[in-house]
C-alpha cells in the first residue's frame, strides 16, 4: 500500500460535505472545511514513540514479548481514536470480542493531534506505573506541553472534546486489555518461580553464566489479535540427536564454526541487532518501532499514516510474540550453549556479553526454538512492506551513537533484508541454531499477514 493512499478519501469527503452544507445554507453562509487526520503531520505520534523507546530500555518486566503487547494496545488505541478522521479507513474493533470503542460525535469538529496526544498520555501512564519518577515526569511533561500548544491553536470546545475523546478511547482499550490477565499483568512477574522446565535429552534449562529463570513461560495463554488457533504452534524442529552424522549436530556445528573465531563483520551484525540487555538498549520488539520512526520521519508522512503504521506494527509484533513464546515452551528446545558444551567443546561460550552486569557469554533466558528476534523482525517487515514498499531502501541508524558496541549504521535494500539479517545475527551471536531463525521468520511473516488481512479500509 502506498503511503499516500490514506489521503485518497479526504478530498471526496470534503467535497461531499461542502455540497451537502451548501444545499442547506444561504449563499452568504461561511463553509468550514472538515479536517482529516491526513491534514496534520506525524510529529505528535513520532515524539511519543521516541519517548516510548527511551522508557522501553528501563521499564522492568517489559522485555519481549510483553513490550510487544503494550505496543499493540497503545497503537490500536491511537488508531481507533483517530479512525473517524481517516475517511477511507474503518475501525477494526469489530474483530475483538468484548471491545466496544467510543465514537467521535458525528458532525462535530475534532483536532486529531490532540486526540493522539491524549491517547498516548493515558496509555503510557497506565502501562508504566512502575517506572522511575524521571520517566513519569517525562510522560506528563510531553502530554502537558502538547495540551498547552494545541489549546492555543484551536477553539476551546474542540480541544476539550478532542482530549476527552482520546482519553475515553484509551481508557476503554486499556480496560479491555485488563480482561486478558496473563498478558496485562505479565510484566509484574516475568520470571514466575512456579515454573519448572521439563527435563530430558535436548530440553532447555537455565543457562550460564547467571542461570536466570525462564522468561514468560505462560505467554502462550495471552490473547492474540489476528492469528488463529491453528497458527499457535510452530512447525516441529529437527529431531534431537547427538550423533555426529545427524542434521541436529550439523546445526550445532555451524554455530560453533561461525563463532570460532568470530569474524569482525559477523560480530558487527550480531551486536547491531542484539538489543538483548536491559538498561542498555530497547528490547527486540521496540527495535522495530525505532525502524518505523525512521521511516515515518524520512517520508514525512501524515498523522493518519503514522497511527495506522503503529497500530499494525504493534499488533503483528504482539501476535508473533505470542506464537513464538507458546512454541518455545511447547518444544522446550535447549540452546546451543548446552549442546555445544556437552557434545562439541566444553569451553565454548556465546559472543553475547552484558556490559551492564559485567557478564560474558550470555544466553537469553528461554528456549531456543523458534527465534524471537527473527519473528519480531519478519512481523515488522511484513507490515512495513505492506504500508510503504516491498523495495523500500533505508539505512538503519538505531544505534548510531552508541559506544558499548559497534552501532555504525547499516544500509538495506528492503525490510525483508533487514529481517533476514536480524534473524541470522542470532546464529552469529551463538544463541540460536539456524532452524530457530528460519522458523522464527516464518512465524513472524504469518503474524504480519494475519494483521494485514484485517479489514482496515472501506
Amino acid at each position: 500500500m502506498n503511503v499516500q493512499l490514506l489521503k485518497t478519501g479526504k478530498l471526496l469527503l470534503v467535497a461531499a460535505l461542502v455540497i451537502g452544507m451548501a444545499a442547506c445554507q444561504n449563499d452568504t453562509d461561511e463553509i468550514t472545511e472538515v479536517q482529516s487526520a491526513a491534514d496534520y503531520d506525524a510529529e505528535v505520534a513520532l515524539r511519543w514513540n521516541d519517548l516510548l523507546l527511551e522508557i522501553d530500555r528501563y521499564a522492568p518486566g517489559y522485555r519481549p514479548p510483553a513490550a510487544a503487547r503494550m505496543l499493540a494496545y497503545t497503537g490500536l488505541a491511537a488508531y481507533e481514536a483517530t479512525v473517524q478522521g481517516i475517511p477511507d479507513h474503518k475501525s477494526v474493533a469489530v474483530n475483538f470480542a468484548g471491545l466496544q470503542v467510543p465514537k467521535a460525535e458525528p458532525g462535530l469538529e475534532y483536532h486529531w493531534p490532540t486526540v493522539v496526544n491524549a491517547v498516548y498520555g493515558f496509555m503510557l501512564k497506565n502501562y508504566y506505573p512502575h517506572v522511575t519518577e524521571y520517566y513519569k515526569s517525562r510522560i506528563s511533561t510531553l502530554e502537558s506541553s502538547y495540551e498547552e500548544e494545541f489549546s492555543n491553536e484551536v477553539d476551546q470546545n474542540v480541544f476539550e472534546r478532542s482530549r476527552d475523546h482520546g482519553r475515553n478511547v484509551a481508557a476503554t482499550i486499556f480496560a479491555w486489555s485488563s480482561t486478558d490477565a496473563v498478558g496485562h499483568n505479565g510484566y509484574q512477574n516475568p520470571r514466575p518461580a512456579d515454573y519448572a522446565p521439563p527435563t530430558g535429552p535436548g530440553k532447555w534449562q537455565p543457562s550460564k553464566p547467571d542461570f536466570t529463570r525462564a522468561l514468560f513461560p505462560y505467554w502462550g495463554q495471552v490473547r492474540p489479535f489476528a492469528v488463529t488457533p491453528s497458527d499457535m504452534i510452530a512447525k516441529a524442529p529437527l529431531a534431537f540427536s547427538e550423533s555426529t552424522t545427524s542434521p541436529f549436530y550439523g546445526q550445532a556445528l555451524e554455530v560453533y564454526t561461525l563463532t570460532q573465531p568470530q569474524d569482525p563483520e559477523r560480530q558487527w551484525i550480531a551486536e547491531f541487532w542484539s538489543d538483548d540487555i536491559f538498561e542498555l538498549t530497547f528490547e527486540p520488539a521496540a527495535r522495530w518501532v525505532a525502524v518505523a520512526n525512521q521511516v515515518i520521519s524520512q517520508e514525512n508522512v501524515d498523522l493518519a499514516t503514522a497511527v495506522y503504521t503503529y497500530a499494525k506494527l504493534g499488533m503483528a509484533l504482539c501476535d508473533a510474540g505470542i506464537v513464538l513464546w507458546n512454541s518455545k515452551f511447547h518444544y522446550n528446545l535447549e540452546r546451543p550453549i548446552h549442546y555445544i558444551n556437552r557434545v562439541i567443546d566444553p569451553n565454548w561460550v556465546t559472543t553475547l556479553d552484558n556490559p551492564v552486569a559485567g557478564l560474558v557469554g550470555m544466553t537469553p533466558e528461554f528456549p531456543a526454538y523458534p527465534s524471537g528476534h527473527a519473528g519480531f523482525g519478519s512481523a515488522a517487515a511484513g507490515v512495513l512492506s505492506d504500508i510503504y514498499d516491498h523495495n523500500y531502501a533505508m539505512t538503519d541508524r538505531c544505534h548510531e551513537y552508541r559506544v558499548e558496541f559497534n552501532g555504525t549504521p547499516r544500509a538495506f535494500n528492503n525490510f525483508d533484508e533487514m529481517a533476514y539479517e536480524n534473524a541470522i545475527s542470532r546464529v552469529y551471536l551463538g544463541v540460536h541454531f539456524r532452524m530457530d531463525a528460519d522458523e522464527g521468520l516464518r512465524v513472524g511473516y504469518l503474524a504480519a499477514r494475519r494483521v494485514n488481512d484485517l479489514e482496515w479500509t472501506k
